[in-house]
């Protein structure tokens, strides 16, 4: 399984410089994709059951507007597993429903896309001195109104935890994470998404952080947004 997963960050490796290659070239073309402008919300709420130190479930949900707390457009659903299978290795599926709705105001019709998406995933971590590495890999498998489509994302996050420890955790964190969207068909290249994030940690169980997302969509008419506030909720059990 280790060799399968090297061998698939290499691949990943050679297609994020593909796409950073295509990125950079048409951040300067704004003919060729459509997106609103002004910031919007992206809200988060993540519940998190541990079961042991390997196996874990999760269930999320989202929800979006394309102003700020207004214009709703879009919300997710989705629940899954994750289990760890080595010390810095942890893999995952899970599957979810994903509606979006047209511009102009709130949940729109018709709407944009009616999605069910089924998603496996590999999560490897590191750290170096202080600050944590992330890497992520998921395969998206997408029924889609329109149809069925691959999607294949990865993310770079960089993570620095800070303050004062309670319970060996300290309470503060800011984030930096990158992430790559491209798929199987032209013209590969989909989305690039960035995101700087502030955390904090007030007990065991929960987690806040509070964030500023950027998003370039290139030929993609299902989802719009380019700015967004960003919060979210993360509320954790362990079954000890």
């Amino acid at each position: 399984m280790i060799f399968w997963f090297e061998e698939l960050e290499n691949l990943i490796r050679q297609m994020k410089q593909f796409c950073i290659s295509i990125l950079t070239f048409f951040c300067f073309t704004k003919n060729n994709f459509s997106q609103t402008t002004g910031l919007g919300s992206w809200n988060i709420i993540n519940l998190q059951y541990n079961h042991n130190t390997k196996l874990s479930f999760f269930g999320e949900t989202q929800l979006r507007s394309l102003k700020f707390y207004d214009h709703f457009h879009y919300y997710e659903y989705k629940a899954g597993v994750m289990y760890k299978a080595a010390k810095d290795l942890r893999i995952g599926i899970a599957a979810g429903s994903y509606q979006t709705y047209k511009e102009g105001g709130d949940f729109v019709l018709p709407k944009n896309n009616d999605e069910f998406r089924l998603w496996p995933q590999a999560i490897l971590t590191q750290n170096i001195g202080p600050i944590k590495v992330e890497q992520r890999y998921r395969v998206e498998m997408r029924f889609t109104q329109n149809g069925y489509r691959n999607r294949f994302r990865y993310r770079l996050g960089l993570n620095y935890a800070f303050g004062k420890p309670a319970d060996n955790v300290k309470p503060f964190f800011a984030g930096l994470s990158n992430e790559l969207f491209f798929t199987n068909n032209e013209p590969y290249f989909e989305r690039n998404r960035l995101l700087f994030s502030f955390g904090y940690k007030p007990n065991k169980t929960s987690t806040i952080h509070v964030g500023y997302l950027h998003q370039f969509d290139y030929k993609i008419t299902d989802e719009t947004g380019m700015d967004f506030f960003q919060i979210g909720y993360l509320f954790e059990l362990n079954s000890k």
